[in-house]
């Protein structure tokens, strides 16, 4: 008997699970139970090839030795210490090492524990700097069709996925959105940015001309949309919507939770398409996934706005009870020395290429009607069965599960982000896994 086999507990009702077919899955349960570089351990002791770094967040590998380490130090010297009002020295140590690292003037590092939170705090810090400045009337927050910023309130309202908004009312007012940057018609099987669509950023005039820019606080976009079905930007669009922000004193954020941590083959998106934001959100490869935690990234002037008045008061009425969290501290420490002395970010630039070669050599093959790469990220999408959208894409998921490969979907598209240390050899068999599965699809 496999040592894994009564890993599988209970009836598994208790556990209301997040965006999942929760009935379809407790008939047929799909049960990791161990993980080593690459590869998942089911509970029937299979081998599983990570396709998806996890959740576009195990960006290192799985259980890598100097973070289990750390986390196993940490626990052992200092478990927890507030964060209000006290400090211990890995969370700063963990924001001067992230400065370091990130576009230059992002200088100041907010912690919280998800993409979800540093999206909230991104959005109040830019509300609370423009008060601070006197500009309190700028208030309206601009999002996009088809971005994803996590699933709290501001991020659902900021975002533009119908399912994640349509159930929870209203939501933030003073929200609006620009039009998204998917062309498949002018852009189909794109490598990279696109080669059209720049233009579109021009939408965040017309928002502006509607509203009046004195009254816009942010803009917050993915510099590469990832959730909604990996929509990389077209030539020239990120660094008009800085012209755009820069011209109208309006705060540009960018929300990098997926694109962060060497996922472009870069430090940060912002790093390869050469455009820095004001604000910029991270999460996931922060810590390779190991343990909830996010940092916002501000530049100089914003984070100087609040250090004014009375030095005995709180400058910004925010935080989480785990913000800069001990153990949280150390896996993130970690984490950014395995990238380093891996060559991780390196390692992913030099295979873009090898990647999209790769991926784009399923153009052709069965219900394929569009392929995106850019960075280790990848997007097939499949043509939707008529009357059942998502349902071919989730039966590529089961079918890729059953033969040994861990993928995503969302909508009728597959995407795929594996770990950075992926061999060449790895991004082979995971394209002819998938060969093999569009084949035989319905």
């Amino acid at each position: 008997m496999n040592e894994h086999a009564t890993m599988v507990p209970n009836n598994l009702e208790a556990f209301w699970m997040p965006f999942t077919a929760n009935r379809q899955f407790k008939q047929t349960p799909r049960m990791f139970v161990a993980a080593k570089d690459m590869h998942y351990t089911t509970s029937d002791g299979r081998q599983v090839l990570d396709g998806t770094a996890g959740l576009w967040c195990v960006n290192a590998g799985h259980c890598r030795p100097k973070i289990t380490e750390a986390i196993q130090r940490q626990a052992a010297e200092l478990d927890y210490a507030p964060a209000f009002q006290m400090g211990h020295p890995k969370a700063f140590e963990l924001a001067s090492r992230l400065a370091a690292i990130a576009p230059t003037g992002l200088d100041h590092v907010f912690f919280t524990n998800s993409g979800s939170e540093s999206v909230e705090t991104a959005l109040k810090i830019a509300l609370a700097y423009h008060r601070a400045k006197g500009e309190g009337a700028r208030f309206r927050l601009i999002g996009r069709e088809r971005g994803y910023h996590g699933v709290n309130f501001g991020g659902i309202s900021v975002g533009g996925i119908v399912g994640n908004r349509k159930m929870f009312g209203t939501l933030l007012t003073g929200v609006d959105h620009m039009r998204h940057t998917h062309d498949p018609e002018r852009n189909g099987y794109s490598r990279g940015e696109t080669e059209h669509g720049a233009e579109l950023a021009e939408d965040l005039v017309r928002i502006a001309t509607l509203h009046d820019p004195s009254t816009i606080a942010a803009v917050i976009v993915e510099p590469v949309a990832g959730s909604t079905g990996v929509l990389p930007p077209p030539k020239g669009y990120l660094k008009r919507l800085r012209e755009i922000c820069d011209q109208h004193g309006i705060l540009l954020i960018f929300d990098e939770v997926i694109t962060g941590y060497g996922r472009m083959g870069a430090a940060f998106a912002a790093d390869y398409f050469g455009v820095t934001p004001d604000i910029m959100v991270t999460a996931k490869g922060l810590t390779n996934g190991v343990i909830p935690m996010g940092a916002v990234y501000v530049k100089d002037a914003i984070h100087d706005a609040f250090m004014s008045g009375a030095e005995h008061l709180i400058e910004f009425a925010h935080g989480y009870t785990y913000s800069g969290n001990p153990i949280a501290a150390a896996a993130g420490l970690a984490t950014i020395e395995t990238y380093k002395e891996d060559g991780l970010f390196e390692r992913a630039k030099a295979l873009e290429p090898v990647w999209a070669d790769a991926i784009h050599s399923l153009k052709g093959e069965r219900h394929v009607i569009d392929i995106r790469t850019i960075g280790l990220i990848a997007a097939i999408e499949l043509d939707p069965i008529a009357g059942e959208p998502t349902k071919r894409a989730f039966s590529a998921f089961l079918k890729a599960y059953e033969a040994g490969l861990l993928i995503r979907t969302t909508g009728d598209i597959i995407a795929l982000s594996p770990p950075l240390m992926i061999s060449e050899d790895q991004v082979g068999e995971i394209v002819e896994t998938l060969r093999t599965i569009l084949t035989c699809l319905d």
